[in-house]
């Protein structure tokens, strides 16, 4: 056969070896395409007219469309949809309110197993009933929205991963959302209104992000292995209020999860919050697998200093810790009662296994240069110091402090970053 006319008879074949695919392959097929392109190839022939009605990833974005193109296409979509949503994303910046509890219920007809709402028009998006019906949810994300749980809420038996961001509910709702997502594995709880008090029981959970204005948190996760906890006051300077339990009780139920966990990351604001009844100057609880701690930190505050040496000291394997300088939020913010402690704290401080430090905002001040300098005398195998300067001082002369400073580890070195 000539080379043309094989090159004919190849060209004429693979449109039809394509068309003769199953309808979950082409599916497959039309998901790596978006949502439009996927529809347009109902033109290409009787096989492909219903191919994009299996496609099992929707992806819908407004940033393209008219309001009323985009409504008219997310009708069209999940009215004529037959096959099974494995992942559902839908996101704008119009308003969709009237057309929302509609679209829900159609989505849940067709039981998808990831969910991702990103509206980001006000006010926050009512999630209606029929999504907390669909039993075999694994992913939920949700954004500008408010929760609230149906009286008969079953729980979500497989999901593992729950994603809620800038969004109102009620503690006991968040509460019970969480204790009956039995095998939930992934929590983030960001930004949140109409909640004060958090209680976590999620005994499958391994990694936990909370950034939020709470006045209490209660954690029952013990197999947590990563943990943000980034806790702030928008409304006023946060003041460190006496806690009516004893303090050790207090860091338990904020800590005594996070036994066996291998990365932290915790904000100045929470330290304060541990330290509402005075921080203990040894903490109840050990974090014998603790390796890297990210914390933001305001030298300023001895009691932050105080809880962070004690943090520390329990976690002996720690190899890499990352702090961003924080300065005073208001004028109370300067040393206090507390350097009696923290000076007897570590004249006892050992860091046997630190290898790498990293202080980011570092405006050179005496505070900050004297934390770098207990750093270098706690740390036997420290390797690398690297400061990001971010101040107005003369850098010459805090830099000449810094290489001054005494280090037990002779590998020990101070990278500048400007």
């Amino acid at each position: 056969m000539s080379t043309c006319k094989m090159a004919t008879v190849e060209a004429t074949s693979v449109p039809d070896r394509l068309s003769s695919l199953p309808p979950e392959i082409k599916g497959n097929i039309l998901s790596r395409l978006n949502i439009v392109e996927a529809v347009r190839t109902c033109t290409l022939s009787s096989t492909w007219r219903d191919a994009w009605t299996d496609m099992p990833k929707i992806s819908l974005r407004d940033g393209k469309f008219t309001r009323t193109k985009f409504v008219t296409l997310v009708d069209m979509v999940l009215s004529l949809h037959k096959g099974t949503i494995e992942q559902f994303d839908i996101s704008g910046s119009e308003s969709y309110h009237d057309e929302f509890a509609r679209w829900m219920l159609m989505l849940s007809s067709r039981s998808p197993r990831s969910i991702i709402i990103e509206l980001k028009s006000r006010p926050r998006y009512r999630i209606p009933s029929c999504i907390f019906s669909i039993s075999h949810l694994k992913s939920l994300h949700l954004e500008n929205c408010t929760i609230s749980l149906p009286r008969v809420f079953q729980g979500f038996k497989s999901l593992t991963d729950l994603s809620l961001k800038f969004f109102s509910s009620t503690n006991m709702d968040i509460q019970n959302l969480i204790s009956f997502c039995p095998v939930l594995t992934n929590l983030i709880l960001n930004y949140f209104e109409g909640i004060n008090r958090l209680n976590i029981q999620a005994p499958e959970l391994e990694y936990l992000n909370v950034v939020g204005d709470f006045e209490d948190i209660d954690l029952d996760a013990p197999n947590l292995k990563a943990a943000i906890l980034f806790h702030y006051h928008k409304s006023k300077a946060y003041q460190s209020i006496p806690i009516a339990h004893d303090k050790e009780s207090h860091v338990k139920k904020s800590l005594g999860s996070l036994s066996e966990i291998k990365t932290l990351g915790i904000s100045s604001s929470f330290m304060k919050y541990l330290s509402k009844a005075c921080i203990l100057t040894k903490l109840p609880i050990m974090f014998t697998r603790l390796e890297d701690i990210y914390l933001t930190i305001c030298f300023w505050d001895q009691r932050q200093v105080l809880t962070v040496c004690s943090l520390f000291q329990n976690a002996p394997n720690l190899k890499k810790l990352l702090m961003w300088v924080r300065m005073p939020s208001y004028p109370g913010s300067t040393c206090d009662q507390d350097q009696a402690s923290i000076q007897e704290l570590t004249l006892q401080m050992q860091m046997n296994h630190l290898i790498t430090v990293s202080v980011n905002d570092f405006r050179g001040v005496d505070h900050e240069v004297h934390f770098v300098a207990k750093l270098l005398s706690w740390a036997p195998a420290l390797e690398e110091v690297r400061i990001e300067w971010k101040g107005e001082m003369d850098r010459s002369m805090v830099i000449t402090k810094l290489l001054a400073l005494p280090r037990v580890s002779p590998r020990a070195k101070i990278i500048r970053q400007f």
